[in-house]
């Protein structure tokens, strides 16, 4: 395995802002009420200022505060690691390169923005931050960062993870948040969803509500998105601007870029710095792939058009492929990529060709992780595994063309909380979920009419 490794003294001192280089500009979000394009003031009620400003920004480079650079050193820059032994167990003439994020202390790509939101919050007098967690690690990511700047801390984490992970939940409490199986009886938003199903599994768009309920109904308290919105693919653009660099150090560059989408933070950030090279022409043939579940295809299967962020229309409506925010997908382990929309700016890209999406069943996912684990040694989170499971069919393409292509994909972080996720996969027990064309109608007909 070859490790390319930068010094501290590079980590990046600025994000990059894609919106810069569109082409077109962004379709602006848009309050539900008047149907007319949000300004700042509309957020001020859950969000600090200074993420407000990043978020409409047209600045292609926004400094980076250096209280935040200092607390990235504790795990930044991050490892490019080069999958030799993959490369010759699938006996390809490519190059397989993975950017690790797992070396963050929740073990992932999330605190790149957490730690971001914490700071500005914090500098803005905030006390307490409401948010949501998938598969847990924006949740412990947030805790971390909130307990770093002395602010309190509450999740609502996704049922179904809650109750497959409960070592995540540890995590967080660890780093002093408050942690409660969403949807709770806690939000109005909460109750309402339990009323009409009581065994729902829950899902992020519904979280996504509680959080936003709580932060709009508490004067000291704001709310953090781990995903999706554009300042947060901001923030983890520092993932991509080191990439560049480390394939600058070895003179490469690559041909194929791939990463999971859930929201879409981890993917965008590894990828943005690419893109701009594609949309100013320098690498026009550059080949961007991101990778979503079957049991919850949005960019493959969803439309593109104005939905609400949340499952209850509490959030401005965005302009992204989605299922419908009344869609609820099946209980899958990656519990990360039960999203039913995505980043807007993604999905802009993706609708102007500059990238495409792929779709995987799960197990064929944790075949692929389980390669990856028995070559490379990492055990790797079900989100992450479909960007491994991209990879090696990438690699496979390159062998039956004989191409000597050089593949880097966005390894988002560790498995160590998932385990029991292996462990149902090696006795047989992981289902293959799909849902139908009539289900999927089914939710889309009720997106709003815009």
């Amino acid at each position: 395995m070859k490790k390319i490794i930068l010094d501290e003294n590079e980590i990046p001192k600025e994000w990059y802002n894609i919106q810069a280089d569109l082409k077109t500009p962004l379709d602006p979000p848009l309050n539900p009420k008047t149907k007319e394009p949000i300004g700042p003031e509309d957020l001020k009620a859950i969000f600090p200022m200074g993420l407000i400003k990043q978020e409409v920004s047209q600045e292609r480079y926004i400094p980076i505060p250096e209280e935040v650079r200092e607390i990235y050193r504790i795990w930044r820059p991050s490892p490019l690691y080069r999958a030799e032994r993959l490369e010759k167990a699938l006996k390809t003439p490519a190059k397989i390169y993975f950017k690790w994020e797992g070396v963050s202390p929740p073990g992932s790509h999330k605190p790149n923005s957490a730690v971001a939101q914490a700071y500005y919050n914090m500098k803005e007098g905030v006390e307490r931050i409401a948010t949501e967690t998938g598969a847990g690690q924006w949740g412990s990511s947030l805790a971390f960062a909130t307990q770093i700047f002395g602010i309190k801390c509450r999740v609502y984490m996704v049922k179904c993870s809650y109750e497959q992970k409960p070592y995540r939940r540890v995590l967080m409490e660890n780093w002093g948040a408050e942690v409660f199986s969403s949807p709770t009886n806690l939000t109005n938003v909460g109750k309402e969803i339990l009323r009409r199903d009581p065994n729902t599994s829950g899902s992020l768009g519904m979280a996504i509500s509680e959080a936003v309920e709580d932060a709009a109904t508490h004067e000291d308290t704001n709310y953090a998105l781990g995903s999706v919105l554009n300042h947060v693919v901001l923030h983890q653009t520092i993932i991509g601007l080191e990439m560049k660099k480390q394939f600058e150090a070895i003179d490469e560059y690559p041909d194929i870029v791939v990463g999971c989408v859930g929201g879409g933070s981890n993917f965008s950030g590894a990828c943005f710095p690419f893109v701009r090279d594609k949309i100013v022409g320098d690498k026009p043939d550059l080949k961007i792939v991101s990778v979503e579940p079957l049991a919850c295809p949005t960019l493959t299967k969803g439309e593109y058009r104005y939905d609400f962020g949340d499952s209850v229309g509490l959030t401005p409506f965005l302009k992204m492929y989605t299922l419908g925010h009344t869609f609820v997908p099946a209980a899958i382990h990656a519990g990360g990529l039960r999203y039913h929309g995505d980043s807007p700016l993604l999905c802009k890209l993706t609708k102007d060709g500059y990238m495409e999406a792929v779709a995987y069943y799960q197990n064929e996912v944790f075949e692929a992780a389980e390669l990856f684990v028995r070559t490379e040694g990492f055990v790797v989170a079900p989100e992450a595994a479909h960007a491994v499971k991209a990879a090696i069919d990438f690699a496979k393409m390159c062998k039956q063309k004989n191409e000597e292509k050089i593949i880097v994909f966005a390894n988002s972080g560790h498995g160590h909380f998932d385990l029991s996720a292996y462990d149902a996969y090696h006795n047989h027990q992981i289902q293959d979920y799909t849902h139908s064309e009539e289900s999927i109608k089914k939710a889309i007909s009720q997106l709003p009419d815009i």
